[in-house]
């Protein structure tokens, strides 16, 4: 299927900061815009405001003049919605960028259904409003589709291309290839709640939280240890501040509504609590964050320095995610023996008996004899610049102190955290890595169209199913097996597709 021609006009209804960036983008993509807005004055506003955009691209020498000239002259605002079907029947596609109400999204588009032309695909770019629910009224809803572009959407390459119940495939393919030729990365997914980066990156943000909750760690560690251990550009925390408290959770109500109430979406007390405090983040000045100006940010608890052991032991093999510390230990200069036998396999014995393992979704102190401490999950044990770890009650402060000092001398900053199961980056990733597995077995989108929505969309490190497949789904779900009897209830529980791929690895240990 083929794009829409650059001489055909793209109108965009709604004229806030969404609204501008996506005319803005199929301007510079060659199309003749329209801009419209139900409030008087309001399109001509934007089209000043995105005639500056373009200028600001001049004087940063992003675009030269004559194009310049040449988008500005393509820009008109419309006084009435009648005046978007264009000279000639030349509009072929409407974006709409309006609030987030469903019935006005509805009588929007059964207007402008009687004013384009039939040809004309009709696009949302709503966020968290059900594609299906919109279009539902229309006469032709298979023109009808979700656009969703992310913010700010000249920057963001990322756009869900959402089919709704009705959207005919051939709508969903000149949609995708039209994205595609405005320089965008499409991805083409259902009309889920969350559609796919919405739906998935939840755990991000609930597991941050409820390790907050339970006093495991403070903001300022948590979102360190995710950054700094896990790659995250940002942690959970510092991100919500600065997209707003209220956004985000009403993002997270409205999904855990629609997929009425499952456990695994459950939103943050702690979250909402902020909400009624009117404590928004940066917006208001204050969130998990102090932003007023001259404010000092929390720092993340870190450890002083503590002396290395000189040898460990290693019992059995480690897990795949953590195979590489012997190696660098032994580059630190520290010897690794080998126990004979297998006794326990998968952990480095430390002077004194304590066991240092990767967290495998109990807490260190459950069911395991001895002391114990766990360390989280890391993207890259080699690059990453912090670790946590997590010990037991039983632990002697000694055993904390050596197993400070052997991950000191590997060249990182250490945070003790409390004994919460899973930890920090381990949780969070395994819930990432369930839930793009359950979206890719249900059918929502395809498994590089989710590893690229995740990396795009919000900048994750990696994409959640190639993650996972680095970890192994055995090793996934045995974790989150863990996890659920932690934690009973079934927000933990793997999805079905999960514990398949991982049967057929072998069985659970």
């Amino acid at each position: 299927m083929t794009a829409i021609e650059p001489a055909r006009t793209v109108a965009v209804v709604g004229t806030g900061t969404m609204g501008q960036g996506i005319a803005q983008v199929a301007l510079l993509a060659g199309h003749p815009v329209r801009l419209y807005d139900a409030m008087p004055g309001r399109a001509e506003e934007a089209e000043r405001s995105v005639r500056a955009r373009l200028d600001r691209l001049v004087t940063k020498g992003k675009l030269a003049g004559a194009e310049r000239d040449a988008a500005a002259a393509r820009l008109r605002p419309a006084a009435r919605l009648a005046d978007l079907a264009g000279p000639a029947d030349r509009t072929a596609l409407v974006i709409e960028a309006i609030l987030e109400q469903l019935d006005v999204k509805q009588k929007l588009f059964g207007e402008l259904e009687s004013v384009v032309p039939d040809d004309c695909l009709l696009a949302t770019n709503t966020s968290s409003l059900s594609v299906t629910a919109i279009g539902g009224a229309l006469r032709r809803p298979g023109r009808f589709l979700g656009l969703h572009f992310f913010n700010p959407a000249p920057l963001l390459p990322l756009v869900e291309v959402v089919r709704g119940h009705a959207t005919d495939a051939a709508a969903a393919e000149r949609a995708r290839a039209t994205v595609a030729a405005w320089g965008k990365t499409p991805v083409t997914c259902t009309d889920t709640p969350g559609f796919v980066v919405n739906r998935i990156a939840r755990p991000f943000y609930a597991e941050a939280f409820r390790v907050y909750e339970e006093r495991a760690a403070d903001p300022a560690t948590i979102d360190a240890v995710l950054r700094e251990s896990g790659g995250f550009a940002m942690g959970p925390f510092e991100l919500t501040d600065l997209i707003g408290q209220d956004v985000n959770n009403s993002v997270t109500r409205s999904v855990h509504e629609s997929f009425f109430h499952d456990p695994k979406f459950t939103p943050s007390l702690a979250q909402q609590r902020l909400v009624e405090a009117g404590l928004l983040g940066r917006k208001t000045g204050r969130g998990w964050y102090d932003h007023a100006e001259g404010a000092e940010r929390p720092r993340p608890h870190t450890a002083a320095p503590c002396e290395a052991p000189g040898a460990v032991v290693l019992h059995g093999e480690l897990p795949p995610a953590a195979a590489a510390l012997p190696q660098l230990i032994e580059e630190a200069g520290i010897t690794v023996g080998q126990a004979p036998g297998d006794e326990e396999a998968g952990y480095l014995a430390l002077p004194g008996g304590v066991r240092l393992a990767l967290t495998d979704g109990r807490a260190a102190g459950s069911d395991a004899p001895g002391p114990r401490i766990h360390v989280d999950l890391a993207l890259d044990y080699r690059t990453c610049t912090r670790v946590a770890l997590a010990p037991s009650r039983t632990a002697p402060e000694a055993g904390v102190r050596a197993a400070t000092g052997l991950f000191q001398a590997l060249g990182k900053q250490v945070s003790v955290i409390g004994d919460v199961p899973g930890m920090i980056v381990a949780r969070t990733v395994a819930m990432l890595v369930d839930f793009a597995r359950d979206a890719a077995g249900r059918g929502v989108a395809g498994e590089e169209d989710i590893d690229t929505a995740m990396r795009l969309g919000v900048n994750y490190p990696r994409g959640p199913l190639d993650w996972g497949r680095g970890l192994g789904d055995r090793w996934v779900c045995g974790f989150l097996r863990h996890m659920d009897r932690e934690y009973p209830g079934g927000r933990y529980a793997a999805c079905q597709p999960l514990r398949r791929r991982a049967a057929a690895e072998g069985s659970l240990l």
